[in-house]
């Protein structure tokens, strides 16, 4: 495997699909978003979990043939059959051969193989060699690091995955600490997705039902004085400056339906905010914190 260099192809900020799935938006208001994003980003991150984002998408492509974007999938699954069976639900809709980058959110039988290195890495190559993904990168969560830990410390996933993926903003950091460590020492290539967690974190923090989990509420308590500090007025100049501030993380994924809201990524992405050292380290050391009191004792799907 490469190192953080391993995925540069990749740029700054890719466009998140989630809300091109949101059913309450009318379905040709979601195909122009799309469209907008098309003109301004292209790498989409895309999974058939979002609702009928894969719809919206393959009529958003079907209209605009000639500005189809490159993409990151997550695959889902336990077995290599299931693999292969979320591949062609998401490609096949979309008219595209294969996949750019495939995201492997591996579970039971098949994240035991990883852990271990077992059979799993064979077949999972074996997708590379025929073509249908041509990059993987392993997705992590708090009840999934220790497996990935495991994977990266004896060596196995090296010459399988181009790095690494999972939330990463100011209120949440998705890898473990022992993980996290380890990735920066072996200066592993990191995609941060969930850019900015949603809202502002004085909404999280004052606005009733804004923050979706109490914990992201009770992290907004001690995020947004740091924000406030920092001069920097805009939330999405913040976090993208937040993430590309760590040496590994090549590109940030953030999802919107809102026109100006994507243009406010795009432009914080091209000309990434610089944040006061001395607030990264806050940050730092509160994720460690979060880390040991919560995030490794959450349940899956909990967070």
């Amino acid at each position: 495997m490469q190192n953080a260099s391993g995925l540069t192809q990749l740029p700054k900020f890719i466009y998140g699909t989630t809300r091109l799935g949101d059913d309450s938006i009318d379905f040709d208001e979601r195909v122009k978003i799309a469209h907008y994003a098309m003109e301004s980003c292209s790498w989409f991150h895309v999974s058939d979990q979002y609702g009928s984002a894969i719809s919206v998408l393959a009529e958003a492509f079907k209209q605009k043939p000639d500005a189809i974007p490159k993409m990151i999938f997550k695959v889902e699954g336990e077995s290599i059959e299931e693999l292969r069976d979320v591949i062609q639900r998401n490609i096949e809709p979309l008219g595209v051969k294969h996949m750019d980058i495939g995201q492997l959110c591996l579970r039971g039988e098949l994240a035991e193989q990883y852990a271990q290195s077992g059979a799993c890495y064979q077949d999972i190559e074996q997708l590379r060699s025929e073509g249908v993904i041509k990059q993987f990168v392993k997705e992590v969560f708090p009840w999934s690091s220790e497996v990935t830990y495991q994977a990266l410390k004896a060596g196995h996933d090296e010459q399988l995955v181009d790095g690494y993926i999972f939330y990463l903003n100011p209120l949440q950091r998705f890898a473990l600490n022992p993980l996290w460590d380890l990735i920066q020492q072996k200066d592993k290539a990191v995609i941060a997705m969930r850019t900015v967690c949603g809202n502002t974190p004085q909404a999280l923090r004052d606005v009733p039902g804004a923050a979706w989990k109490e914990y992201i509420q009770q992290r907004a308590v001690d995020i947004a004085p740091l924000f406030e500090s920092s001069g920097i007025k805009n939330w999405a100049d913040f976090c993208v400056g937040y993430a590309l501030a760590h040496s590994q993380v090549q590109a940030t994924v953030g999802s919107s339906a809102r026109r100006e809201n994507i243009d406010a990524l795009v432009n914080a992405a091209q000309a990434p905010t610089l944040i006061d050292d001395k607030i990264l380290k806050k940050i730092t050391a509160l994720h460690q914190q979060w880390s040991d009191s919560l995030d490794q004792h959450a349940e899956p799907w909990s967070m």
